[in-house]
């Protein structure tokens, strides 16, 4: 091995997110033989945004795959606020659905704020209501952010216990940020966020057992900022242009994360890739928060989904 050689071990999102969800649809089969509950999960989305039409479909087409109802509510880009909230409010009453997921972002007419907001947070299967996030911050039960619960399901999986470890996480957001770093504190990490803020942005993350980038900005965290055997879990989905210059030029695109891959990888101990990475673990997780919140309606235990 050459010191150009990439020596991380690989995190396969993609593998642990498929036996995920198999373990989920295998618990929703049991739990609508034995309740006649079957799960289901209403996504609704506004315009048409090419990426969020391609995600939306994703989670659509793994839903039934799991064996649940999976309804998908398309409006058009110049619909009102009053229309969508009314939609929310039908969804909220329908017994038959356990989860309700408003694809972002929404049109700028619409307050994304008011709209999620006026989900069940019982049914908020993406875990951004404001009553979710509260139980979230005091270590009550709630609907858990589905990228966050993703990421720590594979350092579980990785490193096993992650008490007394230092985790940075880079990026502050409410989607992201801030729920990754109360469940890494909810498993006794010592845990400090990082932001566009932070002074000597690369010393800190040189001091994380785990990192997490989750800042938005394509490649901005390099080898140099690694701690030597490190974890590293890349959140980012960044588009740039193609490295061959003729496809560039046509306007070819790939997607990279936030982590510039290749030199983390020479100096990480287990790294995700992009993608591949933490990206199929969101939808999985997804489906986990609505079979958890059928379990709910059904009166009874969810079973574990641990591997």
């Amino acid at each position: 091995m050459t010191a150009d050689t990439p020596s991380a071990t690989l995190i396969d999102g993609k593998a642990f997110a498929a036996r995920l969800t198999t373990r989920v649809g295998a618990a929703a089969a049991r739990l609508e033989a034995s309740t006649g509950v079957r799960p289901g999960l209403a996504v609704v989305i506004v315009g048409e945004d090419a990426a969020s039409q391609i995600y939306v479909r994703n989670k659509g087409e793994t839903t039934l795959r799991a064996g649940m109802r999976s309804d998908t509510h398309a409006l058009p880009k110049d619909s009102s606020q009053i229309d969508l909230l009314a939609l929310i409010a039908r969804l909220n009453a329908d017994a038959g659905i356990h989860g309700i997921l408003v694809q972002l972002p929404l049109p700028d007419h619409i307050d994304a704020a008011l709209v999620l907001g006026a989900i069940d947070p019982d049914k908020d299967v993406d875990g951004f209501h404001v009553i979710n996030a509260g139980r979230l911050a005091v270590g009550l039960p709630g609907m858990v952010p589905c990228t966050p619960l993703g990421c720590v399901m594979l350092l579980k999986h990785e490193l096993g216990s992650l008490s007394g470890l230092n985790a940075v996480v880079v990026g502050r957001s409410n989607i992201v940020g801030k729920p990754m770093a109360q469940l890494l504190l909810a498993e006794s990490c010592t845990v400090t966020i990082a932001h566009s803020r932070t002074r000597d942005l690369p010393a800190l993350c040189r001091t994380a057992d785990i990192l997490v980038a989750a800042v938005g900005r394509a490649e901005m965290i390099t080898g140099d900022w690694i701690k030597p055997g490190a974890t590293v879990i890349d959140v980012g989905i960044n588009r740039v242009p193609s490295r061959d210059p003729v496809k560039a030029a046509e306007g070819r695109t790939r997607i990279v994360g936030d982590v510039a891959f290749e030199d983390a990888a020479r100096v990480a101990g287990r790294i995700t890739p992009v993608p591949g990475g933490v990206g199929p673990m969101t939808i999985a997780c997804l489906l986990a928060n609505t079979y958890t919140a059928a379990c709910r309606v059904a009166g009874v235990q969810p079973d574990s989904l641990d591997a």
